[in-house]
């Protein structure tokens, strides 16, 4: 079993449904994912990430928001800092845009 825990960013608007006491409970095929806009939620995210040493845990994913970040700035960001996750694009977005249930 694999779980994935989604850690809202500030520019999501829903930090208030991060329970940050589950990254105790982490194991190593578990992962964490961020999904960025912007440079003020990557610094936020490199500061959790490092933190809680959440790449030492368990696989981080970082993703860009679909049409309010950019993926090659994200990509720039994360090989800058060279920090230890992978970079993730929201396929379906990709795919089939804001169709729902795909």
């Amino acid at each position: 079993v694999v779980r994935v825990m989604d850690i809202k960013t500030p520019a999501s608007g829903e930090m208030e449904k991060n329970l940050y006491r589950n990254i105790e409970l982490l194991k190593p095929q578990d992962q964490v994912k961020f999904v960025i806009c912007g440079e003020a939620d990557y610094q936020w995210s490199r500061e959790l990430l490092n933190e809680h040493q959440l790449d030492s845990r368990c696989e981080v994913l970082f993703s860009p928001v679909s049409g309010r970040q950019d993926p090659r700035q994200l990509a720039e960001w994360i090989l800058r800092d060279r920090l230890n996750v992978r970079f993730q694009i929201q396929l379906h977005k990709y795919l089939w845009g804001e169709v729902g249930g795909k």
